[in-house]
């Protein structure tokens, strides 16, 4: 059984940063790529950041480009998501999500989820 369990959020600063941690069980992990999305309140699934199996093709989504910092470590089935120099509108639940196949932006793509966690950008 496929389970992902993120952790790290919590609530920061304009300007701040955040380190996201996701733990993989339950799959090989290093067969797998995987991503970042996030959910804002009111708005749809969003993806953020895709990193393929063994961690040397990174991909970002423009509105983090240069801020944020995907990475993997495949010995401890870890997959991590640095954020820098974070905005308000940053604010949303972060997800790690596991690839299955397609275009790599595309939320479809992706066949599990965790169940999140809560990164809130405020002053």
């Amino acid at each position: 059984q496929v389970q992902l369990v993120e952790s790290g959020g919590g609530l920061v600063q304009p300007g701040g940063s955040l380190r996201l941690s996701c733990a993989a069980s339950g799959f090989i992990f290093s067969n797998y790529a995987m991503a970042w999305a996030r959910q804002a309140p009111g708005k749809p699934l969003e993806w953020v950041s895709f990193i393929n199996a063994y961690g040397g093709s990174l991909t970002y989504a423009d509105s983090v480009k240069g801020r944020f910092f995907i990475s993997r470590d495949n010995d401890k089935n870890t997959l991590t998501l640095q954020m820098n120099s974070l905005q308000r509108d940053d604010t949303a639940v972060y997800y790690c999500c596991k690839f299955k196949g397609g275009p790599i932006r595309d939320i479809g793509s992706y066949d599990a989820r965790g169940q999140g966690t809560q990164v809130t950008v405020s002053s």
